[in-house]
């Protein structure tokens, strides 16, 4: 199967990598796994004041301090892993990214710390879940 893996660098990432690693009856080796971190545009007010590669190395920098740790626990747990990164509207590049990818599964953690409207899943997980076609695995 072919895995996408939704990360941010939260405590629910490292859940979600934690519950794929001890899951080896329905995650195991044979599957090819992409890690997606999605990174917030900057304002488009901050970026009149700041050249284009400076801002290219700002997203890059922030993707790396993500998906570093997550290369190293697929290292550490055999996974073959791919690990790219995307800027813009960070749900609809996860659900896009699921849709339009080839993939089987997408597994993204959740957050339950929001405002009451939010209390059960987070608002991008919400989204993604109204905008993916694929089936999504959220691990709380």
């Amino acid at each position: 199967m072919k895995m996408l893996l939704a990360v941010d660098g939260s405590e629910y990432t490292r859940r979600m990598l934690e519950y794929i690693a001890t899951h080896r009856d329905l995650f195991d080796l044979s599957h090819d796994y992409t890690a997606l971190n999605v990174v917030a545009p900057v304002p488009p007010r901050v970026t009149g004041f700041v050249d284009r590669q400076t801002l290219d190395s700002y997203y890059t920098e922030h993707a790396e301090q993500v998906l570093a740790p997550v290369r190293e626990r697929a290292a550490q747990n055999g996974w073959k892993l791919k690990a790219m990164h995307a800027v813009g509207p960070v749900a609809e590049l996860i659900a896009r990214t699921a849709n339009e990818g080839g993939y089987d599964m997408l597994v993204m953690g959740s957050h339950g710390h929001e405002p009451m409207a939010q209390l059960v899943l987070g608002s991008v997980t919400s989204r993604v879940l109204a905008h993916c076609t694929k089936p999504v695995l959220i691990v709380r």
